[in-house]
């Protein structure tokens, strides 16, 4: 410190008169030298200085809201998105649990309707085997019927004579007559 105070005392024992020359002290003339360079620049500059300070505060400032802005808007679509896919996820779970109630339905619908099928189809067979057991036992008491009709002629007309012929008709005939009466 006492250089920098002894630099400037020794200023002030310069000779005024007329003469000019160099100051061989480094440290007296660089101090004087930076002092007049800071110096004007702090005049000079500080009006520049200050306005690219201005100026990079204004667009740091600008670009801070609209980080924010594009950040507000950014969470607010989030929010739409989540909203919307709750929405969806909520609607598919709905349509899931409405499908599997109706394909559970349409498998009890079809479980009865083909066990209505199948019950008509055994009702339709079990008529068909009753008509075809009805035509078999109807075609059978025929040909007994046919059978005991030939024999029962082939008796009679092995067993009648003209004589016992007459006499049946007779009896007949007086039935009906009674009867009639």
């Amino acid at each position: 410190m006492k250089n920098v105070t002894d630099a400037f005392l020794s200023l002030g024992h310069w000779p005024f008169a007329g003469s000019f020359g160099f100051n061989t002290d480094i440290l007296a003339t660089n101090l004087i030298n930076l002092s007049v360079v800071i110096g004007v620049l702090i005049f000079f500059g500080k009006g520049v200085l200050s306005d690219l300070l201005d100026n990079r505060k204004q667009r740091i400032l600008n670009t801070i809201r609209n980080s924010e802005e594009l950040r507000e808007g950014a969470i607010e679509q989030l929010e739409k998105a989540r909203a919307r896919l709750r929405k969806v996820e909520i609607d598919a779970a709905q349509y899931r649990v409405n499908e599997y109630s109706a394909l559970e339905r349409d498998k009890l619908n079809l479980i009865h309707s083909i066990y209505t099928t199948l019950e008509q189809q055994e009702n339709n067979n079990k008529e068909t085997l009753r008509f075809e057991q009805q035509r078999a036992i109807n075609q059978v008491q025929q040909w007994v019927l046919q059978q005991a009709l030939q024999g029962a002629l082939g008796t009679l007309n092995s067993c009648l004579n003209n004589e016992l012929h007459l006499r049946t008709i007779s009896v007949n005939i007086a039935l009906l007559g009674a009867i009639t009466n």
